[in-house]
């Protein structure tokens, strides 16, 4: 069962004067999650939902597509005059992808929205389409209370995967000269502001050694030894840093990481391996540079295991690849925006938080844009089998909005 106004129904277990979710956020809830929108396929179905419903409010959402046309971000100033908006209001961002339910022991259908215990269980139901939905619900209060607070919409694909989506919505919105106050990325965070998280860059190596039968290994170059003092010298560089780095103690793990997470090479046990590769990573805290220590690790191979590889094979090689990057995100909690945040969602209490979790405030932050992490629902649900999205936070996300549409813009 679902409540069928904003003031009648409550959750199981919350006093009777506890507030309750509309039931156009539960509904366009329901909507959203029914879409599978899975990293790896098209999030097409959730973005022409989106503009469809702001098109019958009379906004036309601009939509930026991938080169292959299966994918889109869409984003939109709900305002009469948006070209006069460019500078001025919120934006409200979230990702309308998900991660895959492969392998996970779900009770019912993930792209299906099942009501239970004042919950909405559903993939993407925390992480982060109830967000969204929320966001669409009151799309149309936002346009009613244009002259005080603009309100602009962004969503974005393959925050999951590659943050492509994000980079590609930043860069149309400087050409386009869109520059607002402030933006909210609506992650699940319960409601609390959060002002910081680690930025994560990731790395492919291939090693190519040369190939000998294995009882003649001095004529052979193994790419997996080679590999393997590689990923013994990254470890080192990690144990360096967790002794001697600066700790940031808002972080469970207050220092940098590094870790190797895939390792492939070899064809045969009695085969010197001609070629290996694996992937490693980086999460560092603000204020450490990714650049510098990835340079670290390239002079290293470049410079103490290339050599040795070269005497015995002169076309062994040894090349890096990077992948996805993002930077770590940090903004002083003492920032107008930050404290204009708290005092709406009335989270002051609970003060400022960071995240070990990747966001794409990040590229907002660094684009210019004043941001903070802040969104219904719990991280602890996201990802896994049965993750759900309370009634108390739809319904604390709408109170947010209610304050937000009567607030004037931070200074």
């Amino acid at each position: 069962m679902r409540p069928t106004d904003s003031s009648s129904a409550t959750r199981p277990g919350d006093s009777a004067a506890a507030p309750a979710p509309s039931a156009a956020a539960l509904a366009m809830i329901d909507t959203l999650v029914g879409i599978p929108t899975v990293s790896r396929d098209s999030n097409l179905g959730v973005i022409e939902v989106a503009r469809d419903h702001l098109r019958a409010l009379g906004v036309q959402p601009a939509l930026v597509y991938d080169r292959r046309e299966k994918k889109a971000n869409l984003f939109c100033t709900l305002a009469d005059d948006a070209a006069a908006a460019k500078t001025r209001g919120i934006i409200l961002s979230g990702h309308t992808d998900t991660v895959p339910v492969d392998g996970q022991d779900w009770s019912s259908d993930p792209f299906k929205a099942h009501h239970r215990d004042g919950r909405i269980h559903a993939r993407g139901s925390a992480d982060m389409k109830g967000f969204i939905a929320i966001a669409l619900a009151w799309a149309e209060r936002f346009l009613a209370a244009q002259d005080r607070l603009p309100v602009h919409l962004a969503l974005t694909y393959d925050e999951e995967t590659t943050f492509i989506g994000v980079n590609g919505l930043i860069a149309d919105l400087a050409d386009k000269g869109i520059r607002p106050v402030g933006c909210i990325i609506g992650e699940p965070t319960d409601m609390r502001a959060i002002v910081a998280h680690k930025g994560k860059s990731d790395w492919c190596c291939r090693l190519r050694g040369r190939e000998a039968h294995s009882s003649l290994t001095p004529t052979g170059v193994n790419a997996i030894e080679f590999a393997a003092q590689l990923v013994a010298y990254i470890r080192a560089l990690a144990d360096r840093l967790a002794r001697e780095e600066p700790k940031d103690v808002r972080f469970e793990v207050p220092t940098t990481t590094l870790q190797t997470g895939v390792i492939k090479g070899g064809i045969a046990v009695n085969v010197v391996p001609r070629d290996c590769e694996f992937q490693f990573e980086m999460r560092n805290i603000p204020g450490t540079s990714t650049d510098a220590l990835s340079r670290q690790i390239i002079d290293y191979a470049q410079r103490e295991l290339l050599p040795q590889m070269q005497r015995v094979a002169a076309d062994a090689d040894i090349r890096f690849e990077p992948g996805m990057s993002l930077p770590a995100f940090g903004i002083a909690p003492e920032a107008p925006l930050v404290d204009w945040v708290m005092q709406l969602a009335g989270t002051r209490h609970l003060g400022t938080g960071a995240v070990s979790f990747a966001t794409e405030a990040s590229v907002f932050q660094k684009a210019g844009i004043p941001t903070v992490v802040m969104g219904p629902g719990s991280i602890e649900q996201a990802h896994k089998p049965d993750e759900y999205i309370s009634y108390a936070q739809v319904a604390a996300c709408e109170q947010f909005f209610g304050r937000l549409i009567e607030a004037t813009p931070p200074a």
